[in-house]
């Protein structure tokens, strides 16, 4: 699977990514020492310096530890910003092996549906109609269409707001980051198999309906089925 084409990126954040992809793809391992700063600098054809700021980006979400006389590690999984936006986007570069993609939709499981059975609660009319004014531009922009796939964003955003709980509006920006970057890479090589509208409407429905049972079915079915649609690869395996 060819991997999207990047936004325009300053010399660090183009050798960060280069660098990060080959991390999150599996070609380094946990422990894995990157080369030298001069020995890499030099195959990438940059200055030691844009290098340097690149490890400092791949340090700052977790991927590596860089330390002097010591060198450039490679860190375990567990230590990676795995919800950053650039994170998740390299994951995506290619599939994701079947357990990433597996806890990537649990964790939404774990949020978004007691998120919306706290919406159906506690919503306010002005966010109910924050959630269908987004709902109805889905529909009609579709998710093929970035108005779209940001109307998409707009509805989870407002039921996360729905919750009135902070802890849980904080969370926006990183359910956000895994909807934007699953839906991009579904659609890279072909259209989406499913509508995935109805599935939504059944969520707005039950929360309009103030009924938090209901809205929790909803948004489980609705990420059980986005999981599916979501293609995986075999993890990894080194010899």
């Amino acid at each position: 699977m060819s991997a999207p084409r990047p936004k325009k990126l300053r010399l660090h954040g183009a050798i960060a990514r280069r660098i990060g992809i080959d991390i999150v793809s599996g070609r380094y391992a946990t422990g894995d020492l990157l080369e030298d700063e001069v020995t890499s600098s030099e195959q990438l054809a940059v200055s030691r310096t844009a290098y340097r700021e690149a490890v400092r980006i791949l340090a700052a979400k977790g991927l590596v530890d860089a330390r002097p006389k010591v060198g450039t590690r490679v860190n375990a999984r567990s230590k990676w910003t795995l919800l950053d936006p650039e994170v998740l986007e390299w994951v995506f570069v290619s599939a994701p092996d079947r357990r990433l993609r597996d806890h990537l939709f649990e964790l939404r499981k774990i949020v978004e549906c007691a998120a919306a059975g706290l919406a159906a609660r506690r919503r306010s009319n002005a966010q109910l109609a924050a959630m269908r004014s987004a709902l109805q531009a889905m529909a009609d922009q579709t998710l093929a269409t970035a108005l779209g796939r940001q109307a998409d964003l707009d509805f989870h955003r407002a039921l996360l707001e729905s919750t009135h709980n902070p802890f849980m509006i904080s969370l926006t920006s990183g359910v956000s980051a895994v909807i934007r970057t699953t839906t991009v890479f579904k659609q890279r090589e072909r259209p989406l198999r499913r509508d995935p509208i109805p599935d939504h409407r059944r969520v707005f429905e039950a929360i309009a309906a103030r009924s938090a049972a209901r809205a929790e079915r909803a948004m489980r079915e609705l990420i059980d089925l986005a999981r599916r649609d979501t293609p995986v690869r075999r993890a990894v395996r080194r010899s």
